[in-house]
């Protein structure tokens, strides 16, 4: 039995469910807005991974509390060392390619204010659906991080992409809808049916087939996202350089 002394213990970084052949992946940070800090995103690579190898045809991604997430987790950063935060920006840019590579459908159900990762997360889903009152802000190039950028012009296109991230700006359900970020919104309770629906869909050819139809429609730039990644992170003063963001 628990007493007042012992020491609580800590929430799953992630939470993981199964119903038949889906999967489920709920990040479990609320306090935190699901800020990807490093112990959830080796969580979420684990997760994915087991999924490849266990039957799953369908994973879906979603967020505990406000929102789905708050992208990358700045806490404790000043106390990191730069290479410490370039090995957690590497673990993301390859969480973001298993997600956007895996051999089964994936589906993203985004609500609240969602920022950086948490959108590359998003992105790399090949469904996503979102409620009216999400929001979406992908400020990485403000502080010289070139993360997820390619995956974004898959999906809304080279002009698109590059008016969204030269401004930092935010965009709304709505918006991202019409330019193909989302691909569809619906309120909180209608997704569960949203789901059933895309279950059925996910399983309508055999598993191999399935694969391989990813496979040849998702241009393969894990190298060069790696590259382009790396290349941003490791500039020196990026420290510096997230402290000028987080200032505004």
């Amino acid at each position: 039995m628990q007493t007042s002394s012992d020491p609580v213990p800590a929430a799953a970084p992630i939470l993981r469910t199964r119903d038949g052949v889906t999967t489920t992946l709920t990040l479990n940070r609320p306090e935190k807005m699901n800020a990807l800090n490093a112990e959830m995103v080796e969580a979420l690579l684990q997760a994915v991974d087991e999924a490849g190898r266990d039957g799953t045809r369908m994973l879906v991604l979603q967020g505990a509390g406000r929102n789905f997430s708050a992208g990358f987790d700045f806490g404790g950063f000043e106390q990191a060392s730069e290479g410490d935060l370039l090995l957690r920006f590497v673990r993301i840019e390859q969480l973001l390619q298993a997600v956007w590579h895996a051999p089964f459908a994936t589906v993203a159900l985004a609500h609240g204010k969602n920022f950086g990762a948490g959108v590359d997360l998003i992105c790399a889903c090949s469904h996503r659906i979102g409620s009216a009152d999400s929001s979406y802000r992908m400020p990485g190039l403000r502080f010289g991080l070139v993360l997820g950028t390619r995956r974004l012009v898959q999906r809304i296109g080279q002009d698109a992409a590059r008016d969204v991230l030269q401004a930092s700006r935010t965009f709304d359900g709505a918006e991202a809808l019409r330019m193909g970020f989302l691909t569809g919104t619906a309120a909180r309770d209608e997704w569960p049916g949203q789901l059933a629906e895309l279950a059925e869909h996910s399983s309508a050819l055999p598993a191999d087939t399935t694969a391989a139809l990813l496979r040849v429609t998702a241009s393969d730039t894990r190298d060069a996202d790696l590259a382009e990644l790396v290349r941003s992170a490791a500039m020196p003063g990026i420290k510096e350089r997230i402290r000028a963001y987080r200032a505004g």
